[in-house]
C-alpha cells in the first residue's frame, strides 16, 4: 500500500518513520490563515481534512496521512509567528500560565476516512525576557505554532504537561498507530 504523509514537517516525518518505514512526502498547499469562524478544535480538524483531501485528490489509491497542530491561549489560536517580535509576545503571554495544544490527524484512503483530535495542556514557568530572547536567538521558533518547539530548546520552559506529549510535538504517534489499524496497516 502506498502511504503519503501530507506534511513537510521534519518532526512528523521522523515520528511516522517509527510506525512505517516506506512512505513518501507530499505537502498539501492550502490556505492555513486562521479564520475567525472556527473554534480552535474545529480549525485544527478542518486544516487536516483539507490537507488530506488535496493530497488524496492527487493520489486517489494512496493512504494519505495529514495532521495539523495549534497552540491555544485564552481561546485564541496562536499561529506561526510572522516575526521575532510576534514570537516574543506569544511566549511572554504564555509565561507563568497554561495553554492548550491540539493536534488533529486525518487518514484517508479512497472512501475510508478516520479522524482524531489529540490534546495536551502545557504549563510554562515564569519566563524572563532574557530566557525568551536566548531561545529566539536559536531561530527554533520559526515555522512553529505558538512560537516554540517543545522537543528543542523551549523544553526548558515547561513546568508541567497534562496529555499527549507527542501532540505538542505535532504528531501523536500512539493515536496514529491506532488509526492505522483501521486501515489494516
Amino acid at each position: 500500500m502506498t502511504v503519503i504523509l501530507a506534511s513537510q514537517s521534519p518532526r512528523r516525518r521522523e515520528l511516522l518513520s517509527w510506525l512505517i518505514t516506506d512512505f513518501s512526502i507530499q505537502p498539501a498547499d492550502i490556505d492555513e490563515e486562521v479564520k475567525d469562524q472556527y473554534a480552535p478544535k474545529e480549525y485544527v480538524m478542518e486544516m487536516a481534512r483539507q490537507k488530506a483531501a488535496v493530497v488524496a485528490n492527487e493520489y486517489p489509491e494512496a493512504l494519505v496521512i495529514a495532521s495539523d497542530t495549534v497552540v491555544v491561549l485564552d481561546e485564541q489560536i496562536l499561529g506561526k509567528p510572522k516575526s521575532r517580535e510576534e514570537a516574543f509576545g506569544m511566549l511572554k503571554n504564555m509565561s507563568g500560565g497554561s495553554h492548550l495544544v491540539y493536534t488533529s490527524v486525518v487518514l484517508k484512503k479512497e472512501e475510508q476516512l478516520s479522524e482524531e483530535l489529540s490534546s495536551a495542556t502545557v504549563t510554562f514557568y515564569d519566563l524572563t525576557d532574557d530566557e525568551i530572547n536566548r531561545y529566539l536567538d536559536s531561530d527554533d521558533y520559526k515555522d512553529k505554532a505558538g512560537a516554540y518547539g517543545i522537543q528543542n530548546g523551549a523544553g526548558v520552559f515547561v513546568k508541567k504537561i497534562e496529555g499527549d506529549y507527542y501532540s505538542i510535538v505535532g504528531f501523536p504517534v500512539g493515536v496514529v498507530n491506532q488509526m492505522l489499524k483501521k486501515f489494516n496497516y
